[in-house]
């Protein structure tokens, strides 16, 4: 059972995105666990989908049984023409080219103890309770983690054992946080204070050690030491009454404890449950459900199948099952009444087979399975039951359900008909829906949306649009791609991809953004033929465009969204609840100017200030002499800029024109090599004499304190590797600028070195550094300094006479971040990096550096396909219209706690103007064309307002 973590190294191409939830060291031992997954339909082949798709050992599936109608309602890699042949091996195959690092092999026979051994994780769905016993008892004997997973209609369950002594390395997906310390007392127990800028976001009961702390040097890289939090701006940790007297500084850094847990086995658990809470709204219900889960398999035992789809008497069999396991075990009710309604209902659609079920435990499931493997986030505790019984509709609406309506069909349906009935279903298929998206949400809706038929007949349709092209860092999440289609794009690959899942689905894909520029293509017209429309973005931008027009044209709006384990679902219904753009998204975090440019403490500082960097000298001006020869008026239209702003401008087109041009390699070397000097070791040196260690503010404290801290000159080293990677980066990216062949061989490089002549420096007087940004701008909005203005007006008269510079073509380089050829991050990471040895700041490494300086967000299929089987069951009810909003729900969920929060949405806000009132879906409708065909004149058409108006005031 032993393995070797570092027997593997992780494709950080391919895993990229997940990496930033689960880290190197989970992902090495996720590469060193092996697999089963035995139950081949509908929901064993989520899991095994998304556990592939993240990057184990290896993953076997198995399954005894052959395929049948009912699977093909969740089950995507099984076709028609499977009917009648074994689930796990035409499973297995398609399953195997989602990742070509995972082997995935099917097994047929049936399990034994032995086979059972060369697994670290076992997982059992479509199992009977007898064979979920037994292979309970030997995982937990042979310390294997094991796992079971059902769905059944609207219901779900997901039971953990993980051994006698689990060790959880990581409890949560939150980034450790930091916090500048300005005083610590001597005292039991000692009180730290930090800087009231912004709160510490420690809680009770965290660890955090100590580092730069002067004066209490016994705190300096401390043993974790666990804190109470007195209030936002500081905490207690231990007794320091007999430590040195503080001085100044320290930084207070979180520190993640191992958690040891332990889990029962399954026989003793069934007796003696604990319980993961998945929606608070329904904390009633899982000790119902535990008992009625067992007396279906005690059903299923006796009658050699499931209750009948919506039957009495095999409700009424149930119940008195259930009622019977309630009194020979009394104490798992503990004094509750059995819910007997709730049995009833699980009767009623348990054969039923959905796939946004199956997506929704799936996606859990699969987390568990890599918690299991790498010890990463809190696992489940330990058993979990789920149900969206709300997706039924109630007795006094249409499709209401019905013996006999969900009665199978011998269609690909059939497990969505035994819950909702066929008349429901042909409503399923004549809609028209508008997908905006095909990124990761968006391959499992359109997965989702093929399973369930939307849009899969006569007058149904499905829009799915998306500018993109498929990138090899999809392929860990966008399950419908494959290495084959990168550079594709994402929308026809994905519509073709569904096609193969459901040759019924109406799909058509479009390679459009939408927002103002194509409001003719999604006009009125379009709009006015859909039923509604779902979002898959990324950006705040779209989604507030697309949530605008379909609350002008009244659409349902299906919204959601994922940051690494976390996701969250909103549901948007016309004149019932409040739209996505009703409430503001956070503001992104930004940092003051004047930290970035001269007072950074943090490595997210330098990282913002190198990719400022990297803009200001390989993109923009660029741009700028482009500009400047192609634009006639562009030195007229810099002028009427701000001051600084201008003078910036035309420095960089004449500097880049004429003192900074090179003429070839050498000079590119040369120019990396003088920018160093100035960035890294004259800025320094000009910072500290206007600013000297010892400086103390007109207070008499230190200057260089609390989030001040005091830099140092860098001397140049072409022996440090780090020196040499931000000029063999910079002078590669100038290069490129100007159309000059680059070089790669440092060596060549080092020689160029020695015969570049640097220019001595000596910080000059006079000049003024800005401590704050409310300073700066108060210089900038005093009145114009002479000497600015002067070099304005000569850089003016200068580029005013262009033929006095040769007109070149500038190529301006857009930072891409996921290209590792191409000197992009290379320049980012050495840029902070040196920048952050001239301020004591802890270097990044490259993977941390790409995640802040790109602004990557962190994505995991597990979290994806969770969150996408909430949308489809709101879904369902949007689609079987005029439904209350109690029965919507607004979700969000963090897989890695795990965390699932339910709310019913809020409903529009009300607005009052002349006493009535009204709501963002309120509008007039003015018939523009009157009976007699002719168009209404302004005349007529402020008459009508009036109308209204006048009527308006007498209500």
């Amino acid at each position: 059972m032993a393995t070797n973590e570092n027997s593997t190294e992780i494709d950080e191409g391919l895993y990229s995105r997940q990496l930033y939830v689960l880290g190197h060291e989970a992902m090495k031992k996720m590469k060193n666990s092996n697999v089963l997954i035995s139950g081949m339909k509908g929901l064993g082949v989520e899991i095994a989908k998304n556990i592939i798709l993240g990057g184990v050992k290896s993953v076997t599936v198995h399954d005894e049984g052959n395929t049948e109608w009912n699977d093909l309602s969740s089950q995507f890699y099984l076709t028609e023409a499977d009917i009648g042949r074994n689930r796990a091996e035409i499973s297995g195959g398609r399953l195997a080219e989602l990742n070509n690092h995972v082997p995935v092999s099917s097994h047929t026979r049936r399990l034994t103890e032995d086979f059972l051994y060369q697994f670290q994780v076992v997982v059992l769905t479509s199992s009977s309770l007898e064979e979920q016993l037994w292979v309970g008892d030997s995982c937990h004997r042979s310390n294997i983690k094991f796992i079971v997973a059902d769905t059944k209609g609207l219901f779900g369950q997901v039971f953990c054992d993980f051994g006698k002594r689990f060790v959880v390395t990581d409890p949560n997906s939150e980034e450790l946080q930091h916090a500048t310390v300005m005083w610590i007392t001597k005292n039991n127990p000692g009180l730290v204070t930090c800087l009231d800028e912004r709160r510490h976001g420690f809680q009770t009961g965290d660890y955090v050690t100590f580092s730069e702390i002067q004066g209490m040097t016994e705190l300096n890289n401390c043993k974790p030491i666990e804190v109470q939090v007195n209030d936002p701006y500081s905490f207690l940790i231990c007794d320091t009454s007999n430590f040195s007297d503080y001085k100044k500084g320290g930084i207070a850094t979180e520190v993640k404890m191992p958690q040891e847990l332990t889990f029962k086995p399954l026989r003793e658990a069934l007796k003696e449950p604990t319980y993961q809470i998945s929606d608070f709204g329904k904390v009633n219900r899982h000790k119902t459900l535990h008992i009625a889960f067992q007396a279906l398999h005690q059903f299923v035992k006796e009658y050699g199948c499931l209750p009948k789809p919506w039957g009495t008497d095999d409700a009424e069999r149930l119940v008195a099952a259930a009622n019977k396991l309630s009194k020979e075990d009394p104490s798992i009710l503990n004094e509750e009444p059995l819910n007997e309604g709730l049995v009833r209902k699980l009767a009623n659609v348990a054969t039923g087979n959905l796939s946004p079920i199956n997506a929704f435990i799936g996606g859990i499931t699969a987390q568990e399975v890599m918690k299991a493997c790498s010890g990463k986030f809190v696992p489940l505790n330990q058993w979990m039951y789920f149900d969206a019984l709300e997706c039924l509709p109630e007795e006094s609406e249409d499709f209401l359900s019905t013996e006999e309506s969900c009665q199978p069909r011998g269609c690909r349906y059939d497990g969505q008909i035994a819950i909702f009935g066929a008349d429901f279903q042909e409503k399923l298929k004549t809609q028209k829906y508008f997908l905006v998206g095909a990124g990761a949400i968006g391959c499992e809706l359109l997965k989702n949306f093929a399973m369930i038929g939307l849009g899969a007949g006569e007058g149904g349709a499905i829009t799915v649009t998306d500018m993109d092209t498929i990138e090899r860092s999809n392929l860990n999440r966008q399950f419908l791609f494959r290495p084959g289609d990168i550079t594709k794009m994402k929308s026809r690959t994905a519509a073709t991809a569904v096609r193969k899942m459901n040759p019924s689905l109406r799909i058509t894909a479009h390679e459009n953004r939408v927002g103002p520029e194509t409001k003719n293509v999604y006009n009125e017209d379009f709009f006015d033929n859909l039923d509604g429309v779902a979002n898959a973005l990324d950006n705040v931008e779209t989604r507030r465009y697309t949530d605008s027009r379909c609350v002008l044209f009244r659409k349902p709006l299906l919204e959601s969204g994922t940051l690494g384990t976390k996701g969250n679902v909103q549901v948007i219904v016309p004149c019932l609840t409040e739209s996505y753009g009703s409430s503001g998204d956070p503001p992104e975090n930004s940092f003051p100017i004047c930290t970035l440019t001269n007072f950074p403490n943090a490595i997210q500082h330098t990282l913002q200030w190198a990719r400022d960097e990297f803009e200001g000298l390989f993109k923009q001006p660029a741009v700028n002499v482009n500009k400047y020869f192609e634009e006639p008026s562009f030195i007229d239209h810099t002028m009427m800029l701000q001051q600084g702003q201008a003078l910036e401008i035309l420095e960089g087109v004449y500097k880049s024109l004429d003192t900074n041009k090179p003429k070839s390699w050498f000079d590119c070397v040369a120019w990396a090599r003088r920018h160093w000097q100035t960035q890294y070791t004259n800025s320094i040196r000009q910072l500290l004499h206007n600013f000297p260690s010892d400086q103390v503010t007109p207070s008499g404290a230190l200057f260089w304190s609390g989030p001040k801290r005091c830099p140092h000159p860098l001397e140049f080293d072409p022996d440090n590797a780090l020196h040499m990677d931000y000029v063999v980066a910079a002078a590669n990216l100038y290069a490129d600028n100007y159309f000059i062949p680059g070089c790669q061989d440092r060596a060549a490089i080092q020689q160029i070195l020695q015969s570049i002549d640097v220019p001595p420096f000596t910080p000059k007087s006079g000049v003024t550094i800005h401590t704050s940004d409310a300073e700066m701008e108060a210089a900038e909005s005093s009145p114009t300094r002479d000497k600015d203005d002067k070099r304005l007006v000569e850089l003016k008269e200068i580029l005013s006479s262009r033929q006095i510079f040769t007109r070149i073509k500038m190529e301006p380089i857009d930072f891409e971040k996921d290209n590792d050829t191409n000197f992009h991050m290379d320049f980012i990471v050495a840029a902070s990096n040196l920048r952050a040895e001239n301020y004591n700041i802890p270097a990044a490494d490259r993977h941390k550096s790409k995640r802040i300086a790109g602004r990557i967000i962190p994505a995991i299929a597990t979290t994806t396909a969770a969150i996408v089987g909430l949308v489809c069951l709101e879904l369902y009810k949007v689609v079987q219209g005029h439904r209350p909003k109690r029965a919507f729900r607004n979700g969000f969920i963090n897989l890695a706690v795990p965390l699932f929060a339910f709310s019913e949405p809020l409903p529009p806000a009300p607005q009052k103007f002349r006493g009535k009132e009204w709501t963002i879906w309120d509008r007039f409708d003015v018939q523009g064309i009157k009976p007699d065909g002719k168009e209404m004149t302004l005349a007529e058409f402020l008459g009508y307002f009036k109308i209204v108006r006048d009527r308006g005031d007498a209500q």
